[in-house]
């Protein structure tokens, strides 16, 4: 194979795309997820990086933005050498973005799908790299919770665990849920499935299923829809009769049921040096060729973009003056104030500046006439004698404006009262004279300030004064006047575009979050339990004493009756509110109004059951989600 980039590998920018990411130039796209897009970058220097960039909507969620920053500083303490590392990132900024060490080399998934299984030594060798990284990982507390070999990539000389640093953020918003992906369940651990706790053990069931989906091609636990998969996770042995026999002692003792029961990622290591003929020792070769030349293909990276050079301010450029200017006759504008001190012979005179505008930058273009010291523009009456003062010349970059709307109105001598043998100095309209001492305040100035300042203080009183719309002069019963826009902040902004989830299985004691996209069943990451926790939606199953709950602990929600019509103005006028309600009272395409505190609008339509008495139990909704429709609550 080639070693140019190929199409498949580095996708051109396209138009929604930013050029410039935290003051690095994108090159390339990457790849797509559920959380962002992943772009190619490149350091000043010329090494390149990998950036993930949020996408808009989960960047408005305050707790993923709150989990996002703690991962982040977690992960930039990771510096293990099978580890992508983390080189920059920004938190805090309209979209959040991650940037790590770009690896040139396919993900495991990938290669597995291309190429089959890899040999027993290959699976080795990434089984003892991925346990360093886990290692490594752990010690700076962290749990994994997405390892799969979608997040492993294959390098020349060994794996890179990837991802590490944004799983526990995305579990917030179920970005990737915690295990639990929609269509993708096979690689999450039995206490991920049945609302335990997820501690590093955890990773460790992931590892024994990357080995064993590494040397056989598939999963050991079956494909098939979601709920079945995780049923047999939680309740059956995995099947390892396509496994080698070398690989049976660590791939069984990782998929333990209990997490207790299995190894240490030490013991993982010391199991597969065990099973190694030859020790095991990362080099060139650990891959087997057809799979090294998927790493050729991504060697033959995009070349940087040309960096453009800093653009001075918008300015018009100084023209350079020239020693005899032949001026054009000028049309017969009204009088062009002047300056009432005269330049130094040979200097041009400053042009006059356009109403309104405060000169600044470079010199200033030659005007076409220049004023005798002294002398007063023909049709202007001559002022009285006052004290010049010493200002300095103000700089102009730009243009000399000649078009009569232009120039200033004429200047209208005042007249004093009789005893006032010194008027207040002269200060033509468009410029500012003197060198040395700062411009005096103009008072007129001072007095419209202080007209428009009474003006927006009266407005304000006023206002204050007037109905809200809760009373009997204004709006509706419900307190806001929502058919004149004139109510809250969330009646202000346009509705959103609704989004629509078909079929989503969530399984018993799981949640869901309405920012994710699509929204995946995960555990309560806190640990309480749906019931106590911050689901926007969750289905609750007491095994002991049978009970079902379907409900929110993140909002409020509504059973619509046959005859309201599910939409975004029947759910944001129903006011019966509840917290949860028996699974009993739903029947199958009932549709549920949810209202979450984050100021997300769902409609939920109840599509069914399924599971007996002894087995996970799961319902089906089909959501159609408006985000950010309200203002979020505030806590």
């Amino acid at each position: 194979m080639g070693s140019a980039p190929s199409a498949d590998f580095f996708q051109p920018l396209k138009a929604d795309d930013p050029a410039v990411v935290g003051g690095y130039r994108l090159v390339a796209v990457l790849g797509a997820g559920g959380m962002g897009k992943v772009y190619l970058s490149y350091t000043p220097g010329g090494r390149p990086l990998a950036i993930k960039v949020i996408r808009p909507e989960f960047s408005e969620d305050p707790e993923f933005r709150r989990r996002f920053q703690q991962e982040v500083r977690a992960a930039e303490r990771v510096q293990g050498l099978y580890t992508a590392p983390v080189i920059d990132s920004d938190t805090e900024g309209p979209r959040p973005w991650l940037a790590t060490a770009y690896v040139p080399g396919p993900s495991l998934a990938h290669a597995v799908a291309r190429h089959g299984a890899l040999p027993v030594r290959s699976v080795l060798l990434l089984t003892v790299g991925v346990a360093e990284a886990l290692h490594v990982i752990h010690g700076a507390g962290i749990v994994h919770r997405d390892l799969k070999p979608a997040n492993v990539l294959l390098a020349s000389d060994g794996p890179r665990v990837i991802d590490f640093g944004i799983a526990r953020a995305a579990d917030s918003t179920a970005l990737t849920s915690t295990g639990v992906s929609v269509g993708t369940p096979a690689f999450v651990a039995p206490e991920q499935a049945s609302a335990g706790t997820v501690t590093p053990a955890t990773d460790v069931f992931a590892l024994g299923q990357i080995a064993a989906f590494t040397a056989i091609g598939a999963s050991v636990f079956g494909d098939g829809p979601s709920h079945a998969v995780l049923y047999r996770i939680v309740h059956e042995d995995p099947d390892l009769s396509a496994l080698p026999e070398e690989l049976r002692p660590v791939v069984t003792r990782c998929l333990r049921r209990d997490p207790a029961d299995r190894p240490t990622l030490t013991e993982v290591i010391a199991l597969c040096n065990a099973a190694s003929e030859a020790p095991l020792r990362q080099g060139e070769d650990w891959l087997p060729q057809a799979v090294v030349g998927s790493l050729t293909e991504r060697l033959g990276l995009p070349a940087p973009a040309p960096t453009p050079p800093p653009q001075p301010p918008t300015a018009a450029p100084t023209p350079t003056p020239t020693p005899t200017p032949t001026p054009a006759p000028a049309p017969a504008p009204a009088p062009t104030e002047v300056s009432p001190q005269s330049p130094a012979p040979g200097v041009p005179a400053a042009p006059a500046a356009a109403p309104g505008y405060t000169p600044t930058g470079v010199a200033a273009a030659p005007t076409q006439a220049t004023p005798a010291p002294g002398a007063v523009p023909p049709g202007y009456p001559t002022p009285p004698p006052y004290a010049q003062a010493s200002y300095p010349r103000p700089q102009y970059n730009q243009p000399q404006y000649n078009q009569p709307q232009h120039s200033p109105p004429p200047y209208t001598q005042p007249s004093y009262a009789p005893g006032h043998s010194t008027p207040a100095p002269f200060h033509p309209q468009g410029f500012v004279p003197g060198p040395s001492a700062p411009p005096r305040p103009k008072r007129t100035g001072l007095i419209a300030i202080g007209a428009v300042a009474a003006a927006v203080i009266g407005l304000a009183v006023i206002g204050s004064l007037l109905p809200d719309g809760s009373g009997k002069d204004g709006g509706d019963k419900d307190g806001g006047d929502k058919a004149s826009g004139g109510g809250s902040a969330s009646q202000q902004r346009p509705d959103p575009q609704p989004v629509s989830y078909q079929g989503i299985d969530v399984p018993q004691n799981h949640e869901l979050m309405f920012a994710g996209n699509p929204p995946r069943p995960a555990e309560e990451p806190t640990g309480a339990g749906v019931l106590y926790g911050h689901a926007d939606l969750f289905y609750y199953r007491d095994t002991l004493f049978g009970d079902e709950k379907f409900g929110t602990t993140n909002g409020k929600l509504v059973l619509l009756n046959n005859s309201e019509k599910g939409s975004l103005e029947t759910c944001r006028a129903v006011t019966r509110f509840t917290e949860k309600m028996g699974l009993d009272q739903l029947t199958d395409r009932s549709q549920v109004c949810v209202l979450s505190k984050a100021g997300h609008i769902a409609l939920a339509t109840f599509r069914g059951r399924s599971g007996g008495k002894n087995e996970t139990a799961f319902i089906t909704v089909d959501l159609m989600v408006w985000r950010n429709a309200e203002a979020a609550a505030k806590n």
